[in-house]
């Protein structure tokens, strides 16, 4: 298993805590976390979305790696417990000076989002990455495709896991000719596309 040891005493500590409860909040596995660490600064991302926040554990992850590349992370909850839990938890680890925070409807925000990009208030996202409500999976990349910069990648979680839920997305990607696609066999299943 991948080691912690980029990270500072107190953040590691919190993360193996996290990882102590990833069965209740639904946490993607350590291999996972640091390939999209990875991926983000082999990448050079600067302007990460990440649908379905949880604890915060994955944010934490993707936050260090924008440190590395000067970029920011807007994550979506859509439960305010768990936003509240994350929330302590990037503060602790001190990411929370590069996350930005939304709570409620990915659906709903996503829309305001494309407003937003459409006035030039939002830049376009360069990496997304979904590990929300499966079945709505399809919807997300409706709403994101437009969002994202020509070479964006798009990373979704538990699509070997929940394959059968996840079907319409994988379909809709792997049909797609404007996307280049890869199953990584993590364990949940990482689907990553490239924007072309």
């Amino acid at each position: 298993m991948q080691t912690l040891n980029e990270f500072d005493q107190k953040t590691q500590e919190t993360l193996l805590e996290l990882e102590k409860t990833r069965k209740e909040f639904w946490n993607i596995d350590r291999n996972t976390a640091n390939f999209l660490n990875m991926l983000i600064k082999i990448h050079d991302s600067k302007n990460v979305l990440e649908i379905g926040t949880s604890n915060g554990y994955s944010a934490i992850w993707l936050a260090d790696a924008l440190k590395h590349t000067g970029g920011k992370l807007t994550t979506i909850e859509f439960w305010d417990k768990r936003q509240s839990v994350a929330k302590e938890n990037f503060k602790i680890c001190k990411v929370d000076d590069v996350i930005e925070t939304a709570l409620g409807s990915a659906l709903v925000i996503l829309d305001e989002m494309g407003s937003e990009i459409k006035q030039g208030i939002r830049e376009p996202f360069d990496f997304v990455f979904i590990d929300a409500n499966k079945p709505e999976y399809i919807e997300y990349f409706h709403k994101i495709d437009p969002l994202l910069k020509s070479g964006a990648i798009i990373a979704a979680d538990n699509t070997i896991s929940h394959a059968k839920k996840v079907e319409p997305y994988l379909n809709a990607l792997n049909e797609n000719p404007n996307y280049q696609n890869q199953m990584i066999n993590f364990e949940a299943g990482l689907f990553v596309s490239y924007k072309l």
